[in-house]
């Protein structure tokens, strides 16, 4: 085998040998960043609905009340669901108290989405 192609196959096993090793190391840093920002934007809606229930002395009664107030152009990305309309607003008395994922599955911390 020549010089050039022992070179080239090193190389080649070399490529193959990182996407084998940094691959799984990629999606789990995806997976982190995802969830890093699920719980600011949740952090974020929660503190705008707290913020509007201060201002207006009465909490909203959906999540569509914050954007018609002007808390948001439009909701933020739930980043799991890829998705701004999959929030699971939790609603006691007519009032929105809460919200959650919408997401199903299990996070990288071993809890639900859906309970986030």
């Amino acid at each position: 085998m020549s010089h050039i192609k022992r070179f080239w196959l090193v190389i080649g096993i070399a490529i193959v040998a990182i996407l084998l090793i940094g691959l799984p190391q990629y999606k789990a840093m995806i997976v982190k960043s995802r969830e890093t920002t699920l719980e600011l934007n949740l952090s974020s809606i929660r503190e705008v609905i707290r913020q509007y229930t201060k201002d207006k002395q009465s909490p909203p009664r959906s999540l569509q009340d914050l954007v018609d107030a002007g808390y948001f152009r439009e909701l933020p990305i739930d980043p799991i669901t890829n998705s701004n309309s999959s929030w699971r607003p939790v609603v006691e008395n007519t009032v929105l108290t809460d919200l959650h994922s919408g997401a199903t599955g299990t996070s990288s911390k071993g809890t639900e989405y859906s309970a986030w």
